[in-house]
């Protein structure tokens, strides 16, 4: 058989099957290759069909979450961020605690959130350990927080940033470079 006229992966599996004596048939390859191609783009749909049922790997089927969440479908953010925010809207139910509080913003954040409260003064705050400057989403997860915490309890946000001490002798200059101002201590955008 000539194998590049062969171009199905199931095809050749299913050409397999049969008597050796067909493998140098024009007709069954042909008819072995079409049948294949068709069973290639069945898997195929229905790959991509299962990844609609998991938010980390949901892309069209993401709508669908969103709406069975009551979340307003925003299709200029990218898409990690809508998933986030499904996510975080999964994790999100059940009594007020700081677990909960810290599952949420972890979903947001995708990576360490420690959360404090302080009883005395009706507040919490939420610090984000991994995540250099301040997140790309983080209007979303304010207003997920909001939506979660007691109405009489206050939230504050802490962001950890780059110092002195960070880059000293750490970073070259080329990668000073490509550091975004926000990174920085002190380095809200001009005019803001």
């Amino acid at each position: 058989m000539n194998e590049s006229l062969m171009t199905s992966k199931r095809g050749r599996e299913m050409l397999s099957f049969l008597p050796a004596y067909y493998e140098n048939s024009r007709i069954m390859n042909a008819d072995m290759n079409t049948k294949g191609s068709e069973l290639d783009s069945l898997f195929d749909t229905l790959d991509e069909l299962l990844k609609q049922f998991f938010i980390q790997t949901a892309t069209w089927g993401l709508e669908r979450w969103e709406q069975e969440l009551g979340i307003k479908s925003d299709y200029l953010k990218p898409i990690e961020q809508r998933r986030a925010v499904v996510e975080s809207k999964l994790r999100g139910s059940g009594k007020f605690s700081g677990r909960l509080v810290k599952n949420v913003a972890e979903a947001y954040d995708g990576g360490t959130v420690n959360v404090t409260f302080e009883p005395q003064a009706w507040s919490f705050t939420i610090h984000f350990v991994d995540t250099v400057g301040i997140p790309p989403n983080l209007d979303d997860l304010k207003e997920v927080i909001e939506e979660i915490k007691p109405a009489h309890m206050k939230v504050e946000y802490e962001f950890s940033y780059l110092l002195i001490r960070d880059i000293d002798g750490v970073m070259t200059l080329d990668q000073l470079e490509q550091e975004p101002l926000l990174n920085f201590a002190g380095g809200d955008p001009v005019g803001q």
